[in-house]
This record gives structure tokens, sequence and C-alpha cells, in this order.
């Protein structure tokens, strides 16, 4: 392994490539990325980045909005099967539907979405900032799409506005149930459970606290506790172990594992750096709207 790390690190000096790495992918390819983190972080050091080469090791919308973000970079995804389950619950017709169903609402996409739903929408969110861009538009009425649990959650903290959600969902999240916290709870009486908004509500009422992927890891390591239970994907879980040997940190059932996410190798990224292969394009007039999108997230993100 240490030898294939070695070479893709001169891949990355000699080709002037930089990799992002999302923090559900396997735990062994932080040790090539540049930068290691949510989908909001990740979109943002890609805005910023002067490399030539942008590896995503990630999933395929997340290569997409670098892609938007950096028209003149070359954006390599490893595997492009690596795709999203929840982005790809809602194609550009059925938004069209959703939005002709509820004329003249604000629509509001989660960064989970495809470039082509992100050009029909008027701002786009993550996790760690969804209540933020909801505020900011001033609205008593939204659309929000395509993961209903995280726009339900939204309209939860806010409290003076219809937050009127598409049906998609993540499969991994919610295969968290209320019941998996209960007996969590028990087995570890001391522990605080920390969940993602993606999901169910009847989880994260029972939660302590309720974050994005960096909220969640902020959030751990910054408390006083010593114990936790993590409802969310397992790449937190391993990342958090590894870097606060002074903690304990249970995952709420071991199942919770995004597959797409797990698909890259460092074998896959050095394949797909060495051969510049498996780029990524979007389609410049769909690019052009879904970055209106995406600019209004970070302006409201700075």
């Amino acid at each position: 392994m240490n030898e294939l790390i070695d070479k893709i690190k001169k891949l990355k000096k000699e080709k002037n490539a930089v990799i992002l790495a999302h923090c559900y992918q396997n735990e062994e390819i932080d040790k090539v990325a540049d930068y290691v983190g949510d989908s909001l972080y990740l979109s943002q050091m890609a805005a910023k980045t002067d490399a030539d080469i942008i590896l995503f090791a990630g999933v395929y919308f997340m290569a997409q909005t670098a892609k938007i973000l950096c028209p003149d970079k070359k954006v390599l995804l490893p595997r492009l099967e690596s795709g999203c389950r929840m982005a790809d619950m809602i194609s550009l017709n059925q938004l069209r539907e959703f939005k002709s169903k509820n004329p003249g609402i604000p629509t509001v996409c989660y960064i989970n979405s495809t470039a082509e739903v992100k050009s029909e929408c008027d701002i786009c969110c993550t996790s760690s900032n969804a209540v933020k861009i909801v505020k900011s538009l001033n609205a008593d009425k939204i659309l929000f799409l395509p993961d209903t649990y995280l726009g339900k959650w939204v309209e939860e903290q806010l409290g003076n506005l219809e937050v009127i959600t598409y049906p998609g969902f993540c499969p991994t999240h919610l295969q968290i149930r209320p019941e998996d916290i209960e007996k969590a709870r028990k087995e570890y009486p001391n522990a605080l459970v920390l969940a993602h908004p993606e999901c169910h509500q009847s989880v994260t009422k029972l939660a302590d606290y309720v974050g994005s992927t960096t909220g969640i890891m902020k959030y751990a390591v910054e408390s006083d506790k010593k114990q936790f239970i993590i409802a969310t994907e397992k790449g937190v879980v391993d990342r958090l172990t590894r870097d606060n040997t002074e903690k304990e940190f249970i995952l709420i059932k071991e199942n919770i594992v995004c597959p797409n996410m797990k698909w890259h190798t460092l074998i896959d990224i050095y394949n797909a750096l060495e051969n510049e292969e498996h780029e990524i394009n979007v389609d410049e007039e769909i690019a052009s709207k879904a970055l209106c999108c995406i600019d209004r997230m970070l302006e409201v993100s700075k």
C-alpha cells in the first residue's frame, strides 16, 4: 500500500492534481487526499483550487459540482458508476412536475442532486447549511428536494414556514430505526447520540445532537463526554476513532455503510490519475444555470 500511496503522490505533483475525498470514503484514501470533509467543505475547496486536475473520491454529483465550479479544470471520478441513490430519485422531468404542482414557490435542492436538477432550482444547500439557506429566502413556504427527511428537519428547526418536500431519501440513513437508538442507549447509558438529519424524524427526535457529517465530528471532538453513539455512515466513526483515541465512538449498526461511496480504492485513484480517465463533463447551458444555484449557496455560506 505504501508504494501505491507514493506513486499517487508523485502523480499529483507531476500533473498538478488535487484529490478531494468525502468522509464516507474508505479510510485509506485519506492518505493521498489533499482535503477530506463533507459536501460543503469540498465544494468550497474545489472553488478555490489552482490545480489543473481535480480527482474527486466521492459520488457522481460531487464530481459534477466540482466541474460546474471549475469548468476550466479536468475533473476525474475514479469509478463512474459511483452514483448517489438519493440523487437518482429525482429527474429533471420529475422536478418540473413537482414545481408545476406548487407554482411560484422558491425551490431549494440538496447538493445530493444532479446538475440538471440544480439547473432548475433557486438555490442549493448541504446538510451543514440547510437551515441557514432556507432562512435566507425569507419565505413562508418553500419546495425542498430530493430528501424529504432533511427538508422536514429544517422545517422543525425554523418553525415559521412550510417545507413541501419531494419524497426522496437516503437508503443508508433510513436503515437506522428508533429501536436501534433505544437499544444502544440501554447498552451505553452514558453515551450521547449524534445523528444525521437524513435520518427519519423518529430517529432525530431521539438524538442528543443532530447535524451534518462535519457537525457531528466537531461536536464529538469538542464535547467533554467520552462516549458517543454515531447514527450516520460508518466512515465518520472510522475517522473519529482514528483521530480521537481517548474517546469511544459506537456505530449505531454495523451495516450503516454507503456502498457507492465505498467503491473507490487506491488502485482506482491511481489508474484514474495515471490515465486521466473517467472525466466528468457537464453541458454548458446546464452548468451555467446550475452554477447560479451553487454560487448562491456559497455566497450565503460565507
